[in-house]
């Protein structure tokens, strides 16, 4: 069981979201003197510390009595280690003499005050390893690419996980297995990209869908399925019902067609079809007028309140009603929709967007084809490399993509040859990885202030998850990033762009876990009125109330303390919100401040527990990890399983069975400081239903308990008022993961000083999300690197680089 134990070091770790002093009381603290402080510092050490950590004992490797107090900087690690576990209450331990809590706060006041001024004078801003774009980045570069929409997913294998993020260079390798999936990746990207030109005559395309945003259907209907297609031409065009159908989607691409049969799951006229919100006939032709349409295919629904699919089977993937589908149950129609025309087609064919972008030019049709189609080619694949090697080109990059154009050329026409050639720089290192290759003259151990054009690559795969934009290159190209004035003018336009949503889709949820919402599979007979339609109205909430407080510009601390979130007709029932109709999610206040802030919404509730109960260590050490930021150490080896209820026994709430385990002095050492955040939320199901009896035991839920300190709390409310007595603490953990995401490594030692001073910083501005955006790109950590010491290592890596950079 996941976190059932931990070791007895955590034992008062929710000290630190409850007891530390806020970032402006250190900052209003009369100031004492290094050596009046040093001294005070030793005399608590030796009270209360050398009794375990000296050189005879070495308790943890620590030798506290040996260690020289007017050089903190010097022990860096440990200090900050130190610091961490005095915020957090961890030591000393539990049964040991405990210093006065004014002590401590004064202790570690001092201690980070004097590694931060060691920091200020000599910074280190790390370095990062060869960075390959993962999954995501992938698809968004072929996104600003070629503007397409492509599937990563089935294109690529998954990305490892480190830190919580999948866009960690240190565990972004490569297998030559994976090199075999980014080459074919390259050919269905290419292949798709090009496409074919504007039809002379009727096509019929299958397109396959994806499950509809309640936003897309149209009233009176329910689960659907959404397609987007780029029409050809002014003209008719046919619509037909595809059971199952090949690939395709926006534009029509790839995919042959399936042919037309009836919707899945009935005749067709059980089904809707809808052009751009638009009611059309699937029956004969519809005239449409030329470019890109919205199709959504959706059935019939009965109200939420009454919904038939409750009376179905309790199994998962069973048929009927609500059940079945992509998603899980109450999932979308399995079908797509097939599309045949132009019929009696007006006007001049439209190019696909893809098209538009890649064939800057066309080879004129003369006696000198041959040398007119590789000055076109060159021309295509120069203007493509530029954004994909995200800096200016050289002839000898266009020399690989033009070798694959001849080749392709010679067995089929212009337009394959371009597609060769595409495969080739889709393919290549320069577009996979981001090197940052140290200057020549700069000496192991120094820094140096990264290339505008290296600096525009971090920007936009820290904001956008995607390549710079022409405008951010054309800056960089110029090298007037460099100037803090236009830098700061970039990142503010980039945070308003569409494309900033990646740190609410890749960021936020990665750090508060929510992609685990999409394996999450709530047991049928425990909680039979989950379906896939309350699964997404979970995300889409969460998109929404975290989107708000990103694209506002509103202070981090909505996240935590916010009265309001996003809800549809489905959600609003599931949370007990009156007078919410439809499937458009509209902002609401809540009434209710159980359910403010992020630990009051369903999907986070959801993540946090088990598919057929709750599990308050697994909520409580989520406050820790990513609310508080001080993690519990991981669970040692051969935890008792959880004694869950049996038939014929009379049933236990799940706090009674914890209260047992911890009855036990070890295990309650460590259970006694998450398992009271947890308990807090046991009025939560585990899919954030509000509950006043448990549904087994048949008793009232007791939510109650005391923090460490020994604060009483009594439901989400009371936990989340603990919390928000000292909100730097939250804002400091949210820095730590925002700047660990934009860096893409794990954040060492060195790098805490200046996660304090963006908080500090920010504190100035409400704590306002660009300034804590801003803090990190004008940091030492994004804007510089230093060479590593290790002359072989770096020379090593440098060769790498160099290598990646000529193929």
């Amino acid at each position: 069981m996941r976190y059932l134990v931990v070791v007895v070091a955590a034992v008062l770790v929710v000290l630190l979201a409850i007891s530390g002093p806020t970032l402006a009381q250190q900052k209003t603290a009369p100031p004492a003197t290094n050596a009046a402080s040093a001294a005070a510092a030793r005399a608590l050490l030796d009270k209360y510390c050398v009794t375990c950590h000296n050189a005879r004992l070495k308790t943890a490797n620590l030798t506290f009595d040996k260690m020289d107090l007017s050089q903190v900087a010097s022990d860096g690690a440990v200090w900050e280690k130190a610091v961490r576990k005095l915020r957090g209450g961890m030591m000393p331990p539990p049964g040991m003499p405990r210093p006065p809590l004014a002590a401590v706060d004064s202790f570690v006041t001092w201690l980070e005050s004097s590694l931060d001024q060691a920091a200020g004078a000599n910074p280190n801003p790390g370095t990062v390893a060869l960075h390959r774009l993962n999954r995501a980045e992938y698809a968004n570069a072929m996104r600003d690419l070629f503007g397409i929409e492509v599937d990563s997913t089935a294109l690529l294998a998954a990305d490892d996980i480190s830190d919580g993020f999948d866009n960690m260079a240190n565990v972004l390798k490569v297998s030559p297995t994976f090199l075999d999936q980014y080459i074919t990746a390259a050919r269905e990207v290419a292949h798709q990209a090009v496409g074919q030109p504007p039809p002379s005559g009727p096509v019929r395309v299958t397109l396959r869908g994806t499950p509809a945003d309640p936003a897309d259907l149209p009233l009176g209907t329910r689960a659907g399925t959404v397609a987007e297609y780029l029409f050809p031409a002014d003209g008719e065009y046919e619509f037909r019902m595809a059971a199952g159908g090949g690939r395709g989607g926006r534009g029509g691409r790839g995919g042959a067609p399936a042919g037309p049969a009836a919707f899945a799951g009935g005749p067709e006229n059980s089904s809707i079809v809808t052009l751009d919100g638009v009611k059309i006939s699937t029956v004969g032709r519809v005239a449409v007028k030329a470019g890109l349409h919205k199709i959504v295919v959706s059935t019939p629904a009965r109200s939420f309140i009454e919904s038939e699919s409750l009376l179905e089977a309790f199994v998962p993937g069973s048929a009927g009603p609500g059940y079945g589908g992509a998603g899980g149950r109450g999932g979308a129609p399995a079908a797509g929709v097939s599309v045949n025309g132009p019929f009696k087609a007006t006007g001049t064919p439209l190019d696909s967007p893809s098209r538009q972008r890649i064939f800057v030019c066309h080879p004129p049709d003369t006696s000198d084809a041959a040398s007119e189609e590789i000055a076109c080619a060159s021309r295509i694949f120069a203007n493509i490399e530029r954004r994909a090697f995200r800096r200016p080109v050289t002839d000898r990059d266009v020399a690989a993509p033009l070798a694959f154009f001849k080749e392709a050329r010679t067995a089929g026409d212009f337009d394959k040859g371009i597609e060769g050639g595409l495969v080739a720089i889709l393919a290549s290192p320069k577009f996979l990885y981001r090197a940052e290759i140290p200057p020549q003259n700069v000496a192991p151990g120094a820094m140096y202030r990264l290339s505008d054009l290296e600096l525009a690559s971090r920007l936009s795969f820290f904001l956008w998850s995607s390549i710079p934009d022409n405008e951010l290159l054309t800056l960089a190209e110029q090298g007037k990033l460099k100037d803090p004035a236009v830098l700061e003018k970039q990142v503010k336009r980039m945070l308003a762009s569409p494309r900033a949503n990646s740190l609410v889709t890749n960021f936020a949820f990665e750090w508060l876990k929510l992609r685990d919402m999409a394996s999450f599979d709530p047991d049928p007979i425990v909680y039979p009125e989950f379906d896939a339609s309350l699964r997404r109205a979970f995300q889409k909430e969460m998109e929404l109330f975290i989107g708000s407080v990103f694209h506002d510009d509103r202070s981090a601390l909505d996240l935590l303390n916010g009265n309001y979130t996003y809800v549809n007709e489905r959600l609003a029932l599931h949370y007990g919100i009156p007078n919410v109709r439809g499937d458009q999610f509209r902002r609401v206040t809540l009434a209710d401040p159980n359910r403010w802030g992020l630990l009051g919404k369903g999907a986070i509730l959801m993540v946090t527990s088990y598919p057929n109960r709750t599990a308050p260590v697994l909520r409580g050490a989520f406050i820790l990890e990513s609310i508080a930021g001080t993690p519990p150490s991981p669970p040692p080896p051969n935890v008792p399983a959880f004694k869950e209820n049996k038939d014929g026994e009379a049933a236990k709430t799940v706090r009674q069975i914890m209260e047992e385990h911890r009855a036990n002095p070890s295990c309650n050492a460590c259970h006694g400081v998450m398992d009271p955040l947890g308990f807090a939320f046991e009025n939560y199901d585990s899919i954030g239903a509000w509950r006043s009896k448990d549904k087994f035991a048949r008793t009232v839920i007791d939510s109650a308990g005391k923090l460490v300190d020994g604060t009483s709390v009594n439901g989400p409310a009371d936990v989340r008022q603990a919390l928000m007595k000292h909100p730097d603490q939250f804002v400091q953990t949210m820095t730590e993961k925002l700047l660990t995401y934009a860096l893409g490594r794990h954040l060492e030692y060195y790098d805490m000083p200046g996660v304090r001073k963006i908080v500090k910083d920010a504190a100035r501005d409400d704590y306002r999300f660009s300034s804590i955006v801003m803090g990190i790109v004008k940091s030492p950590q994004f804007e510089m690197r230093m060479k590593a010491k290790d002359v072989a290592a770096e020379n090593t890596q440098t060769a790498s680089n160099q290598k990646v950079g000529k193929n």
